[in-house]
């Protein structure tokens, strides 16, 4: 049963050749390379004294089953519901999470879960081009031992020249996306289907009681395999953080009619391979195709991942912009790439700090094995805070009831909690990378949420009301000089700080006076952009929102207050910047280490006027110290 509620919903889009492409060369770049290394990570644990039959069928059943109940279950019937405004994520969940949480305590719990879900994805969108790249083209090791000591450097050339062409944008690269990746998940397909005709025995493997016989029988074993497992639904997360890019609907049909049966018949073929010869174990991806076959195979892998490490890419951009614009990292610079695509952006502080992890990651792990252990986790992770947030949003906005939640997601999220724990095993192996990636991105987001809030409170309590000050403007005997003053400010019933410093050294007070405060909400994209009160003669409140999808642009829409009647010359604009300095208070309210990142963050962060599209010759900045 549905709650209505008031937002749009979104009209579902046709299903159109084209649109099916895109899905495919987007959504599903990830998880459609998990081939190249999920099934032989995970039979690695038992193949010391060789591989059993039993083993193999055992270790196939639980991928499958996870590929349903993790993947199809879980997010393509699910949780792509859990829409925001048609957008999705783990961020658009967080606030949709938000909308419908009765407490503060839950409140409190919903922004824990989604920052510490952001800053997992974080750790992920390193570890993904990596690991992907490395296992494409490590089936050199199948043609020739001669490219033995190649993979490295080759890996390394195709990962920086990804990164260092990220400033073009991903349009043009995006025309090959969906054919390639068809191309990729047909290849997937076709060559686990004539292993399937040679070795029809491994379809038993589609039952459940092998994986369940698996794990009663291993135990322990099994679930440290786990931890591999895994690696077969990476990617999972994707198909609902691009949902709005594309709808629901198309990635539905996407997934259940050719990623799914070509995921499943390639994983099926490399456990038939592996049951008439063990020794496949090498390499059983590559080692499906015949001998002529392998150097096109890799080169399509190579594209395969490169599209997968591009998608992974772009959505680090995306959430990296999401959290800025809901106040969980200071203002960083934001390049827009497309002219008609509003999601196509390019961060560059970003870009270079991912390419950096991924070059440490490749020169210290060396290969797709050792990598493995390292990725689980911040995917794991990343699987419990949706499932957390999900489960609220369906009985809160839903309307489930509690017994019809706990019934369908406590069993997932046990399943997610598994998986979670059989990797944290894996921590002394590598598995530590992406928690310490983890937990500095979210220390770093919650100083910076937390000293944010500090700095405002702090704005509030040194500053006029705005209405008292106009209600004793009149009576006062300021100068009005001729001109247009823009006063920037965080608190629009506040008096901001600036036109304080500017009274208090000039004196005047520009005939025509706009306050502006920009709201970033928890929507995509803000269905009403601009709300401009008269609070007297010439001085204006304009509040400016933007949903965390959008960035902002104050120029254009003051100019854009000419079709409500309101005369705006830029050309005559001053603009008024406070440029705080931020001092211990005297009972400081946070620890010293973490004023420190404070300031180093405050310090950093980009320029308003860049931010905001202000022109810098038209900017009056004045200082003002805060303590906090």
């Amino acid at each position: 049963m549905a709650v209505s509620d008031s937002e749009p919903s979104t009209p579902p889009r046709p299903l159109t050749p084209a649109l099916l492409l895109g899905v495919l060369g987007v959504v599903f770049g990830d998880i459609g390379t998990s081939p190249l290394y999920a099934l032989r990570a995970s039979l690695l644990h038992f193949s010391a004294d060789g591989l059993e039959r039993w083993e193999i069928l055992g270790v196939l059943s639980l991928i499958f089953w996870s590929l349903i109940l993790v993947v199809t279950v879980k997010y393509v019937l699910l949780v792509l519901r859990a829409d925001n405004r048609g957008e999705g994520g783990i961020l658009a969940l967080m606030a949709l999470a938000q909308r419908v949480a009765r407490s503060d305590r839950s409140r409190s719990f919903v922004v824990l879960a989604g920052t510490i879900g952001a800053a997992l994805f974080f750790g992920d969108g390193i570890i993904t081009p990596a690991i992907s790249v490395l296992s494409a083209v490590e089936g050199l090791h199948t043609i020739s031992p001669a490219f033995d000591d190649v993979v490295i450097p080759i890996s390394l050339a195709i990962l920086i020249g990804l990164f260092l062409v990220q400033y073009r944008g991903t349009h043009e690269m995006g025309r090959i996306f969906g054919p390639v990746t068809a191309l990729w998940f047909a290849s997937l397909g076709i060559l686990g289907l004539i292993e399937l005709v040679k070795e029809p025995e491994v379809l038993v493997a589609l039952s459940p009681h092998h994986a369940v016989a698996f794990c009663a029988r291993y135990q322990l074993a099994a679930f440290i395999a786990l931890g591999s497992v895994v690696l077969a639904v990476t990617g999972a997360e994707a198909l609902y953080a691009d949902m709005g890019h594309f709808g629901a609907r198309p990635i539905r049909f996407g997934w259940l009619w050719f990623v799914l049966p070509s995921l499943t018949l390639n994983y099926l073929g490399q456990g038939a391979l592996l049951l008439s010869n063990p020794a496949a174990l090498e390499n059983p991806f590559y080692l499906l195709a015949p001998d002529w076959l392998r150097l096109p195979l890799v080169v399509l892998a190579t594209l395969a991942t490169i599209i997968a490490s591009q998608a992974m890419i772009s959505g680090a951009f995306s959430i990296a912009r999401q959290c800025v614009q809901m106040g969980f990292l200071p203002r960083l610079v934001v390049r827009h790439t497309s002219e008609t695509e509003e999601g196509q952006i390019y961060m560059p502080q970003v870009n270079y700090a991912l390419l950096a992890g991924v070059v440490i990651l490749v020169l210290s792990f060396h290969d797709s094995d050792n990598l493995a252990a390292a990725y689980g986790i911040a995917v794991t992770g990343t699987f419990l805070c949706t499932s957390s947030l999900a489960g609220m949003v369906l009985r809160r906005r839903f309307g489930w009831s509690i017994l019809a939640v706990a019934a369908v997601m406590v069993p997932l999220f046990l399943l997610d909690a598994a998986f979670f724990i059989s990797n944290v095993l894996k921590v002394p192996d590598g598995g530590w990378v992406p928690l310490v990636l983890g937990t500095i991105l979210f220390i770093m987001m919650r100083t910076w949420r937390r000293g944010r809030d500090l700095l405002f409170d702090r704005f509030r309590q040194d500053s006029l009301p705005l209405k008292s000050y106009l209600a004793r403007l009149p009576q006062s005997r300021i100068l009005r000089v001729p001109g247009i003053a823009v006063f920037m400010t965080g608190q629009a019933d506040y008096l901001p700080n600036a036109l304080l410093h500017n009274l208090k050294h000039n004196k005047v007070l520009h005939e025509r006076v706009f306050f502006v405060t920009v709201i970033n909400g928890d929507v995509p994209q803000a269905p009403v952009r601009r709300e401009v009160t008269e609070m007297a003669p010439g001085i204006y409140r304009v509040i400016l929102r933007y949903g965390f999808q959008e960035s902002p642009n104050i120029p254009r829409e003051l100019e854009a207050m000419r079709e409500e009647g309101i005369q705006f010359d830029s050309m005559q604009a001053s603009y008024f910047l406070g440029r705080e300095t931020l001092v211990a208070a005297a009972v400081p309210k946070l620890p010293r280490w973490q004023q420190a990142l404070f300031s180093v963050m405050s310090r950093n962060a980009v320029p308003a006027t860049e931010f905001f599209r202000i022109p810098s010759d038209r900017v009056v900045e004045l200082g003002v110290r805060v303590a906090i």
